[in-house]
């Protein structure tokens, strides 16, 4: 993020999934009917988009990826021509390999990730992406033995192939930016310093979420104030308040965050003080608004743009 651009806003397409927006359907089905009817599908999605207001999209996990936006248009071009004959803009795209892997210290594994994060770069450069945004592995859930902590070592291990890959997302024009998902080993403020720490900040860049950071106890101004000049993008999202502290980290914890989220401006964020901040410090581009699979997310993302511009634009002023 910048102070040379305006503050832009868009949304993570993850907002888009549930059964509500898709007449009923199951998580099941929407994947499916991405699969069967993948024109249809996109369009309304994008047409949605639209219609809330917002001028950005991020892409993120299937069937919301960039390789099915290729497929459906036919090309780069095809996506790009979609998005622009709507007014929007590709603003950046969610990488998930690194989190899902089984075993990121596999140097089959890093080939791998290294080899996805290119091409998936390549893409966002050729269709105007600014940014690659990357979430980090999972925690292991508090109590479970034997213990396996994440510590200066496996930090280091950790950061060595997010500084590869940030070398090679910047080689290509594009940012590469760690997501701050809950009840990850980049969630706790602790383990948020530790991997700034041990990063190259020429390379790797910051995509603070601000309702991540709420579930896991913290406070995002403060984080960010201390990582302000890493900051590339950020996910504004707001949450009721933080999760248990011995909650359960398995296959499911991305479902069990959702009760936790909110629209903007009804949850435990500091809106003025995080706007003070970000005006302060001078920091505007891309602001990705995100309710993961909100029920009406036309409507929610575009009460949420109307929050912002009516409560927290005049603190910019």
């Amino acid at each position: 993020m910048s102070s040379s651009d305006k503050l832009k806003f868009g949304v993570d397409l993850v907002t888009f999934f549930h059964p509500g927006f898709w007449s009923g359907h199951d998580h099941t089905a929407i994947v499916e009917f991405g699969r069967r009817t993948p024109r249809v599908f996109w369009n309304k999605m994008l047409d949605g988009v639209a219609a809330s207001g917002v001028t950005g999209v991020e892409l993120t996990f299937p069937p919301f990826d960039w390789k099915s936006a290729v497929a459906t248009y036919g090309s780069v071009e095809g996506f790009a021509e979609a998005l622009e004959s709507r007014g929007l803009h590709l603003a950046s795209g969610f990488f998930n390999d690194i989190a899902s892997a089984d075993d990121f210290s596999d140097a089959v594994t890093q080939k791998m990730i290294v080899e996805a994060a290119v091409d998936y770069a390549d893409f966002l450069a050729a269709c105007g992406g600014e940014v690659m945004v990357a979430g980090l592995p999972l925690r292991q859930s508090p109590g479970v033995e034997p213990p396996a902590f994440f510590d200066l070592s496996e930090a280091q291990r950790l950061a060595d192939l997010v500084n590869r890959v940030g070398a090679q997302v910047a080689a290509r024009g594009v940012k590469f930016a760690l997501h701050t998902e809950a009840h990850s080993v980049f969630a706790m403020a602790r383990d948020i310093d530790l991997m700034m720490l041990l990063t190259d900040p020429v390379y790797v860049h910051f995509c603070p979420d601000t309702a991540h950071m709420v579930l896991v106890g913290g406070d995002p101004v403060q984080i960010v104030e201390r990582h302000h000049e890493r900051v590339a993008i950020a996910h504004w999202k707001d949450a009721t308040g933080p999760m248990s502290a011995d909650t359960p980290i398995g296959a499911d914890i991305h479902d069990r965050h959702r009760p936790y989220f909110c629209r903007l401006g009804t949850g435990r964020v500091d809106w003025p003080a995080w706007s003070r901040l970000l005006r302060y410090r001078g920091l505007n581009g891309w602001a990705i608004l995100e309710l993961d699979a909100a029920p009406d997310p036309v409507g929610d993302i575009a009460d949420g743009l109307a929050f912002v511009r009516q409560a927290l634009m005049p603190i910019f002023l």
